[in-house]
């Protein structure tokens, strides 16, 4: 007799191709409608299902943990990030955690290079300008639009990783000299490849870049990172990037600071309290203060396939008794 196929609960919508794979392997309900789930539709799925495969958006708190089955044996993310995950009540059940890390290196890298682009050279502000309905574009003037170059200029990279690296891969190429503030130095021979300078001292490092980029994840420990007393830290003409997670700074004290000139700007591609985003930052990205993005980061067709392709190798491996290759333990975070 064929086994039982492990019933494998998916919250959001993802490639056709994933799906199709799922189905194949697994005893796969889809969300076909891409329809957020509520708590108390997560707890459900965590009652009755095998495996749940969550993504960023969705909070899996130790209530909802609370509420698993006794099937429930993996919660194999969607996503690298599991700060949205209670990973140790999970691990007090006996519930795995597996995560997909690494596919999303290049696309992130690659977002966080345009931002730190668009952000000193006022792309979207120019963009807003020529494509608006009152001709407040009279023509090429010499003073007109006028940004700040990059080239030559310092790069402070907060959190080393495989983003990071890549960020200062791209960074160097446009010129510009990297240093980077990390839990610990990078390897001697990754170091002298990007030319990188280490500060064990956070603060001392703020204080001394022209553009700032935080690619380190949310933990208890990054939480607030950039808080108020770092921000002042940062000198008022540099600029910060973020594509990690929008918990990592004050965002309250960044606006703050942005309105009354102590900061010449930031480019966000995430914010604290997602999906919402602060009127007083919708008001400075029309002021051509801030550059504003819908989390998109990681928004390419192949960065999903690889994310589902991990999902599922992760999940097979669970299943036919093989530690997966993404396990994901409280003591790494």
């Amino acid at each position: 007799m064929a086994r039982k196929k492990p019933l494998v609960v998916v919250t959001r919508k993802l490639p056709d191709k994933i799906e199709t794979r799922m189905r194949e392997l697994f005893d796969a309900r889809l969300n076909v409608d891409d329809v957020p789930m509520t708590q108390a539709q997560l707890a459900e799925a965590m009652a009755t299902a095998d495996v749940l495969v969550p993504a960023i958006c969705d909070r899996i708190d130790s209530a909802v943990i609370e509420a698993a089955g006794p099937s429930l044996k993996l919660i194999a993310n969607f996503g690298n990030g599991v700060d949205h995950i209670d990973v140790a009540a999970a691990n007090a059940r006996g519930i795995a955690i597996t995560n997909t890390p690494g596919v999303l290196t290049e696309d992130t890298a690659d977002m966080t290079m345009a931002l730190i682009l668009a952000v000193p050279r006022r792309l979207t502000e120019g963009a807003a300008l020529i494509t608006s309905d009152d001709g407040t574009w009279p023509g090429w003037s010499p003073m007109w639009m006028l940004g700040h170059r990059i080239w030559g200029k310092r790069l402070g990279i907060i959190g080393m990783g495989r983003i990071g690296q890549a960020v200062a891969r791209r960074a160097r190429a446009f010129g510009l000299q990297i240093h980077y503030h990390n839990r610990r130095p990078l390897p001697a021979h990754i170091e002298e490849e990007l030319e990188a300078t280490y500060w064990d001292s956070l603060d001392q490092m703020l204080a001394r870049m022209d553009i700032l980029s935080i690619n380190c994840p949310h933990t208890p420990a990054t939480f607030h990172l950039l808080s108020a007393r770092r921000l002042k830290l940062v000198r008022p003409d540099a600029y910060i990037v973020n594509t990690a997670r929008g918990e990592v700074i004050d965002e309250h004290a960044l606006i703050r600071m942005i309105e009354n000139g102590e900061l010449a700007g930031a480019g966000l591609d995430v914010f604290e309290r997602e999906p919402a985003v602060s009127p007083k930052l919708l008001k400075l990205a029309r002021a051509g203060k801030v550059v504003l993005l819908p989390h998109m980061g990681s928004a390419t067709v192949e960065a999903r396939i690889d994310t589902g392709e991990k999902v599922i190798v992760n999940i097979k491996a669970f299943m036919d008794g093989h530690r997966p290759p993404d396990r994901v333990l409280p003591a790494m975070l």
